[in-house]
């Protein structure tokens, strides 16, 4: 017999309320097959676990999840290794360039606070010496 999970098995392995494992379901990353009274017990694969796994880790990454989603969907889909890799990369170059873009933001926000706080010190320091 194959392992399962339970949803409370998912959101203690990963640090997560079940309230964002039924989010990811919604979303369409997860889909577990459903047992008891009115489906109301889910129960998740191997392949849902995976796929869990790598959307958190597509959201360290700070992907959205849509585009986790198309990135993991392209491994459900016959084994083009090719499209999955271009498609992956083409998903990191755009990342890359807003997270470069708010880098340099960053860095300007901050060269303008330090020449702030020199502009501060000096102005302390001239207020101190007239007393």
């Amino acid at each position: 017999m194959a392992t399962t999970y339970t949803i409370s098995d998912l959101a203690k392995e990963f640090d997560l309320t079940t309230r964002a494992i039924r989010f990811y379901e919604d979303m369409g990353l997860l889909q577990p097959e459903r047992s008891g009274a009115g489906g109301r017990n889910r129960i998740y694969s191997p392949r849902d676990r995976t796929r869990l796994r790598l959307t958190l880790r597509a959201k360290r990454l700070g992907l959205s999840l849509t585009e986790a989603k198309e990135i993991i969907d392209l491994y459900d889909s016959p084994r083009d290794t090719g499209v999955q890799l271009r498609k992956f990369l083409d998903v990191l170059a755009v990342h890359r360039k807003q997270l470069e873009a708010q880098l340099a933001d960053l860095q300007a926000n901050l060269e303008e606070v330090r020449e702030h706080e020199k502009e501060a010190r000096a102005l302390l320091l001239k207020s101190e010496k007239q007393k």
